[in-house]
């Protein structure tokens, strides 16, 4: 960073707020989280941004016209930041056999509707001891779908809901039960459109680092100790999310995310890739 900065540069790290309760689900707790383990802007010599609001609301949409997904949804940093360095933690997952570029582009731009939609095609189901009927649901619905009337609880149009899963992820009580029922291979497809329709965007301001190191067996966004797979590699960079991913995987051992996830087959990614033209390069 002050290679960066003396250079002119003024660069910034950044995260989206996510679907899950915990730390980082409202961008104020995000920005806490990541002090409590010293990631301040002292320590890293740049300021840390929430890309899509403290709220959770600053996003734009994406076109994209692929089958899963006509547009996506993501920060709005990604049109108003002039160059971006993509790191990412290679590690197992237990969806998608492992997560590098690919599902880090996806999930790190993604809104939280976005992250839900790639995780499932869902409608709203309502916890009413968890429901303060703030209305918001209703205020974001974009087909009416949501309604509140008075002092009633929601109620929410199943003809009329499109899925977009905006209820959901902006709820602030969490009184809309979250669904995670995706068949594996289309999670996987979702995230490699996701993943496109932001390349498409950000390709030609890119560059890619993924740490082959304390390789675990599973995502970083689960709680508690992580068993690790494989010896430290080292960093990779690269310049496309799906080279970058395919010699990662070369690297740690094709044995290795096989017996991590012996039932995922993590290949679709790659597959998929070419099928909606997000390149001819990949291996």
């Amino acid at each position: 960073m002050a290679w960066l900065n003396d250079h002119g540069v003024k660069p910034f790290i950044f995260d989206t707020t996510v679907l899950y309760s915990g730390g980082r689900r409202l961008g104020t707790d995000a920005l806490a989280t990541a002090e409590r383990h010293g990631f301040t802007e002292e320590y890293l010599e740049c300021p840390i941004v929430i890309a899509d609001g403290l709220d959770g609301r600053d996003v734009i949409d994406l076109p994209a016209g692929y089958p899963h997904f006509k547009t996506v949804q993501v920060a709005s940093v990604l049109d108003s930041t002039q160059g971006f360095v993509i790191f990412s933690h290679f590690k197992g997952h237990l969806a998608s056999g492992f997560g590098g570029a690919v599902k880090n582009i996806s999930m790190g731009f993604a809104s939280r509707a976005q992250k839900q939609r790639m995780h499932a095609d869902v409608h709203p189901v309502l916890n009413r001891k968890k429901c303060t009927r703030c209305g918001i649901c209703a205020e974001i619905c974009p087909t009416g779908a949501a309604r509140i009337v008075g002092e009633e609880y929601p109620t929410y149009d199943l003809d009329l809901c499109i899925g977009c899963a905006q209820c959901i992820a902006q709820c602030p009580e969490l009184a809309l039960k979250i669904l995670w029922g995706s068949d594996v291979q289309v999670f996987q497809e979702k995230l490699v459109e996701t993943a496109a329709a932001i390349w498409h965007r950000i390709e030609a301001k890119t560059v890619l680092i993924n740490a082959l190191i304390k390789i675990s067996a599973e995502c970083d966004c689960l709680p508690g100790k992580m068993e690790i797979i494989a010896p430290d590699v080292g960093f990779l960079g690269g310049y496309h999310p799906l080279s970058i991913d395919a010699e990662s995987v070369n690297l740690v051992g094709r044995t290795t995310i096989d017996s991590a996830h012996p039932y995922i087959d993590w290949q679709r990614q790659f597959d998929y890739a070419r099928e909606i033209g997000f390149s001819d390069t990949i291996r």
